[in-house]
């Protein structure tokens, strides 16, 4: 026989006995995938953030049908598409807080200084590996971007020197706050009762005593205690020279922003 066609019969023989073994596999080795995976994972908005938990939209899906996991976790898609999940799974949906992100820190160009001039890759991870940062605080925003990066949203801009978050954007997935090496970034719930009063924050993670803060910043919280006085709630500590804001006990009285001396303590607004 010729070569040349027995090649092809050959060739054309494992091609149709590969068929039949796919299909057959395919047959025995189905297994059934609920609907309402496919539903949910179709309202959802498919930005794969982690906010909820799961590695992505598929998997937040999964876990929701198969788990029982809650209906309002996705962060993005907020009370909307919180609705959307309940009605497929014939549940109610429950409250969905908004979240957003907060950079805390103030330590703009004019405000602090560089120690070194760093020519490595430009990321916040690799200048973070070297003493810390090149910026005269170590605490602060690094401003290489890694969290501008992270954002899927476009919600997040280095702005002279420190990130700045754009909070109409911003649906607190917190992709930006994991990216941080500096651990600046926080996801604050939006107030519900009193949406026009957000709460005030700290815009500042020095740690160091105040002398040492106002050498690296002149924007930094000294931990001179007048914002925990001021407060009527007890909604203010101070620890290791840092003033802390509990969000749920403060209702926005905004003493504490006005009696801050390095007027660090600000109300959250969109400034990117």
């Amino acid at each position: 026989m010729n070569p040349i066609l027995m090649a092809i019969i050959l060739v054309t023989a494992i091609g149709l006995i590969g068929a039949v073994i796919l299909v057959a596999a395919s047959i025995f080795m189905y297994v059934p995938v609920d609907e309402r995976v496919e539903q949910i994972t179709a309202v959802l908005p498919g930005a794969n953030c982690g906010a909820c938990g799961c590695a992505g939209c598929a998997d937040y899906a999964k876990n929701v049908v198969e788990n029982g996991a809650p209906v309002n976790k996705c962060v993005p898609g907020g009370a909307a598409v919180a609705a959307k999940v309940a009605a497929v799974m014939g549940v109610e949906a429950g409250a969905s807080v908004p979240q957003k992100a907060v950079v805390a820190c103030s330590g703009t160009c004019g405000k602090t200084s560089k120690k070194y001039e760093f020519e490595g890759i430009k990321t916040c991870q690799s200048v973070k590996g070297l003493y810390g940062g090149d910026g005269a605080c170590t605490f602060g925003c690094l401003g290489y971007g890694d969290c501008t990066r992270a954002c899927p949203f476009d919600a997040i801009h280095v702005v002279d020197g420190v990130a700045k978050v754009d909070r109409e954007k911003c649906v607190g997935c917190g992709a930006c706050a994991a990216a941080c090496p500096n651990h600046i970034i926080s996801i604050i719930p939006e107030p519900v009762k009193n949406p026009k009063r957000p709460r005030p924050v700290v815009l500042c993670q020095n740690k160091n005593k105040g002398a040492d803060t106002r050498k690296a910043c002149t924007a930094g919280c000294i931990g001179c205690m007048k914002c925990a006085k001021a407060c009527k709630l007890g909604a203010i500590t101070v620890e290791n020279f840092l003033a802390h804001i509990d969000q749920e006990k403060c209702v926005g009285c905004y003493l504490c922003v006005k009696e801050c001396p390095m007027q660090v303590i600000h109300i959250p607004a969109n400034e990117a």
